[in-house]
């Protein structure tokens, strides 16, 4: 057995020792916490899960969790929050983050290397800022949503609760629970063979509740609009509910997911554009589902205990474990020559392997004072992932840029490789929150974070040469909410939080002497409720800056220090119930972005100045459902993008676009027929580029259409 074999399975042993060690203590405190209310005779209040069927959430939900990780009404919190709820994602037929994620405002899509679900915050990089039911999940690849209740965007830094990173914002998804008496059953067809069936079934294994069962899971399968393209994608995911007592539940949880596609990172672009070729030609090799495949495999465990100690006090213990493993092969263009019309092609292969574990206890306290409730949260997080990267990278020829004639590649690539290391992140923090209220029309969120995060790096190429750094970082946060009538909420705040070398980089001999960025935003805003909370408008205003920022060129790995970033902008939302007949969801978001000061050159220009990428100035989106008679619905959406930009010396525009989607569906009690239309107009557009090169953009999909059948027992 090899050393790294060894050494993931020790890993995988702490890992389970570490939440046997979390699960044993808790249980001590809670059956000591029982017999002492007990013997005092004090009432507990009881913990219930009030679910027997499959429960589809309105467009807008007044209380969430991730910004507080309480639970707190939205008017509440002094930031700004977004939903994307269950209902939106089965009425837009979305099945990947990216579908989730282009509805919000103040998103840029990113093609994340034709491997990864990656996007743009208010201008900035999303990359590491993946979490799922609060923990960190930031492994490099594409989500499925067959688990999942809810996608949360929290906007601007929110380290304070999370920890590093988190510029514009993260992406938090809730997964489904057990606890509800009905299972589901889908079946999905669509333009070019697209297949996907789905399954949620769930049970309560007995009359009071003490035992509960969930597995969901997806098969998908079906070529692509590009050419070459396919997608051949698993997932499971088992769960499990246990209730000890009316105030203990413990929640078991288990995931699996195999995603096999080819890695395309789109196409060249020509005199400041994107080439004008039909979106569905494909730049790599000709053999590329063959040898320009990404293989991803991704397991995970985790377990929640809850107790409640009594009306005041209540803890949480949080844990999960993942084993994360890539196998990527790709061809794409790193370079054109414009006086000879022709693509130069680069072929590269990565390999990664991450194992990580994360747990998290948390301490809150409901306080009664001067007959109003405060809330506190006390927390503490550990965790440590080991992440191991292999590249390689060698030029193998040109084409001609607008008739490219795609050569016939062999899988193994005969190259050196340029990276191969293992670095290793661990993180020990210490946080507190407090949600205040002083009188019934003034309130206040105040926290602030301490992390310990050590990054170390070992050069597997030549010889010993290890890396190693250790950072101190505090992260505030601090609000204060005004409510002069019920349903009327108007804020003002402030947070940072700060960005490691290593959070997007293995840890090197360019970064390992750079101290962490730091990102600060001020925001003040308005949120209203009307019609008993069915319908939500909120306004914000903004001011994000993030200093010595860093990125990455795609066809060097050469370090670009980009310099000082900051976004001015205007978001505001509208979503809901207009009446009990018509649904909208709806947002906007003007974006004044710019590198305040740089010392980098992109193609041959000088980023200060200039725009950060995929960041369109102007952006909506618009999605109106109509409640028909005796079962029928049908909904209409639009989607409007301005201009982006490539590539951080904006030499490459990315035009602006406008979509239109359709729905019409039929609901009865046991079964759904629903039909989408995508892209009604057929528009040809780009949806998506690298971000910092201005080649690798990727076309939208043209017009197309995906049927859907559930089925309820």
């Amino acid at each position: 057995m090899s050393i790294f074999s060894i050494t993931t399975i020790n890993l995988y042993k702490r890992a389970l020792k570490r939440m046997r060690i979390s699960f044993l203590a808790l249980a001590l405190i809670s059956s000591q916490s029982i017999l002492a209310h007990d013997l005092s005779d004090t009432t507990l209040d009881e913990v219930k899960v009030n679910a027997s069927s499959i429960f589809i959430a309105p467009y807008h939900l007044p209380t969430v969790r991730s910004a507080t990780k309480i639970d707190a009404p939205l008017r509440d919190i002094p930031q700004t929050v977004n939903v994307v709820p269950q209902s939106l994602l089965r009425d837009q037929a979305m099945h990947s983050l990216q579908d989730a994620l282009k509805v919000v405002p103040g998103i840029g899509l990113s093609t994340g290397d034709g491997q990864r679900d990656q996007v743009t915050i208010r201008g900035f990089s999303a990359l590491a800022d993946q979490f799922i039911d609060g923990l960190r999940d930031d492994a490099m690849y594409f989500r499925d949503l067959a688990n999942i209740e809810q996608v949360e965007i929290l906007k601007g830094p929110a380290a304070v609760l999370y920890g590093r990173g988190s510029s514009g914002g993260l992406i938090n998804r809730i997964t489904k629970k057990p606890g509800i008496d009905q299972s589901e059953v889908s079946a999905q067809l669509g333009s070019w063979m697209q297949r996907r069936g789905e399954f949620d079934l769930a049970r309560k294994a007995d009359k009071e509740g003490h035992l509960a069962w969930r597995i969901t899971g997806a098969v998908e399968g079906g070529n692509h609009y590009r050419d070459q393209q396919f997608l051949n994608r698993h997932a499971l995911s088992p769960s499990v509910l246990l209730t000890f007592s009316p105030a203990t539940q413990l929640l078991l949880q288990a995931e699996h997911l195999s995603d096999r596609r080819v890695t395309d990172l789109g196409i060249p672009s020509f005199q400041g554009r994107p080439v004008n070729i039909p979106p569905h030609v494909y730049y790599g090799a000709a053999n590329a589902r063959d040898v320009d495949y990404t293989h991803t495999r991704v397991g995970a465990i985790a377990f929640t205990l809850d107790h409640q100690f009594d009306s005041i006090w209540s803890l949480r213990n949080t844990g999960r474990y993942y084993d994360y493993r890539l196998d990527r092969h790709n061809t794409f263009v790193s370079s054109v020559n414009e006086n000879t019309r022709m693509a130069t092609f680069m072929r590269g292969d990565v390999q990664r392997h991450e194992t990580g574990f994360f747990n998290q206890t948390e301490l809150m306290q409901k306080h009664f004072w001067g007959g109003m409730m405060q809330q506190f949260l006390y927390g503490i997080e550990f965790g440590q992932q080991n992440k191991d990267l292999w590249t390689a990278r060698k030029t193998i020829g040109s084409v001609n840029l607008f008739n490219p004639i795609l050569p016939t590649l062999p899988l193994a690539l005969a190259a050196k490789p340029i990276i191969n290391n293992t670095s290793i992140l661990t993180v020990a923090s210490a946080y507190t929150q407090a949600l205040l209220t002083f009188t019934p029309h003034w309130k206040a969120l105040a926290g602030i974070r301490y992390d310990r995060f050590q990054q170390s790096m070992t050069e597997k190429m030549f010889g010993k040469n290890n890396l190693d750094r250790i950072d101190h970082a505090w992260s505030p946060r601090a609000g204060l909410v005004y409510q002069p009538l019920a349903g009327q909420s108007y804020y003002l705040s402030y947070s940072q939080s700060f960005q490691p070398s290593a959070e997007f980089f293995p840890l090197a001999q360019n970064n390992a002497h750079i101290a962490p960025e730091k990102t600060s935003n001020h925001e003040i805003g308005a949120k209203f409720d009307f019609f008993q909370d069915q319908l939500a408008l909120a306004i914000a205003i903004f001011r994000l800056e993030r200093t010595h920022m860093k990125t990455a060129d795609p066809a060097t790995h050469r370090l670009i220090p980009l310099g000082a970033q900051r976004s001015d902008g205007v978001e505001l939302t509208l979503s809901g119930q207009l009446s009990p007949d018509w649904e909208i969801w709806s947002g906007y978001a003007y974006l004044n972005a710019h590198m305040v000061s740089s010392l980098a050159i992109d193609a041959r220009e000088p980023v200060q100045g200039k725009r950060p990428t995929l960041t369109p100035m102007h952006s909506a989106n618009l999605w109106l459902k109509k409640i028909l008679s005796q079962g029928w619905s049908a909904a209409l959406g639009i989607n409007h993008v301005g201009n982006r930009f490539a590539n951080p010396g904006n030499t490459v525009t990315l035009p602006h676009y406008t979509t239109v989607d359709t729905m019409l569906s039929y609901q009865s009690k046991r079964y759904d027929v629903q039909l989408n239309f995508f892209n009604l107009f057929n528009r040809q557009y780009i949806i998506a580029g690298h971000g910092s090169s201005p080649h690798l953009s990727l076309p939208g999909a043209p017009r197309s259409f995906q049927l859907t059948t559930r089925y309820r027992f």
